[in-house]
């Protein structure tokens, strides 16, 4: 009797030089792995309960952490997100995202959507991020 073995994901990242230059890829494609798909993160205050209130480069990076440990409760790390939909209350953040998100991924960045809107579910808030990984 054969056994099914886990297939390995394959991830392949398509790449344009506008696209890195703003740290986003317009497509990535998966093969095998679990789809996780990750509610929006959002926060005010860093894990030891300092606010971040007005400090847009603190919440993007606590957001990362947070979202990375829930990675890791599902077997993954930030690596593993193909996709992400970012919502920003000022158009100029983008620029400091960008930067962000360069420094987590290096050059294999997720698809991206970065969207300002009016506001968030509080005023402090100045970005929520979701996201889809696939891990495994």
């Amino acid at each position: 009797m054969e056994q099914n073995q886990p297939s390995k994901q394959v991830r392949e990242y398509i790449k344009r030089d506008a696209a890195q230059e703003r740290a986003f890829s317009p497509a990535v494609i998966t093969q095998g792995g679990r789809i996780v798909w990750l509610a929006g993160q959002t926060v005010v205050e860093d894990s030891n309960g300092k606010s971040l209130s007005g400090d847009f480069a603190g919440q993007a990076r606590e957001i990362f952490l947070r979202i990375g440990k829930t990675l890791e409760q599902a077997g993954g790390t930030l690596a593993d997100i193909v996709t992400m939909t970012v919502s920003i209350t000022d158009a100029r953040f983008g620029d400091q995202f960008t930067k962000i998100r360069k420094e987590i991924y290096g050059d294999n960045f997720p698809a991206s959507a970065l969207i300002t809107v009016a506001g968030l579910a509080k005023p402090e808030m100045l970005l929520e991020v979701q996201a889809i990984a696939v891990v495994g």
